[in-house]
């Protein structure tokens, strides 16, 4: 299962979860006989992607935070 397709977040993959849609909007057979497959694994690659990208700015983000603490806890027990 993938998350909700149509989120700010996604904005870049916005045009192969519209063909998803499209896809899907062809009928139920399409579906189930796997019509829709390729795009499918197409939309996964590129949310793949969004979230790796995603998840390397957040593990930065932390680590600046853990070193910035350091830095406060640091004055502080300097300070004290």
């Amino acid at each position: 299962m993938h998350p909700h397709l149509h989120t700010k977040d996604n904005i870049a993959c916005e045009e192969i979860m519209t063909a998803l849609d499209e896809c899907h909007a062809r009928g139920f057979l399409v579906k189930a006989t796997g019509g829709c497959n390729e795009i499918k694994q197409e939309v996964t690659k590129c949310l793949r992607a969004l979230r790796i990208e995603r998840s390397k700015r957040n593990r930065e983000q932390a680590l600046a935070n853990r070193k910035e603490m350091k830095r406060m806890f640091k004055d502080i027990e300097e300070n004290s």
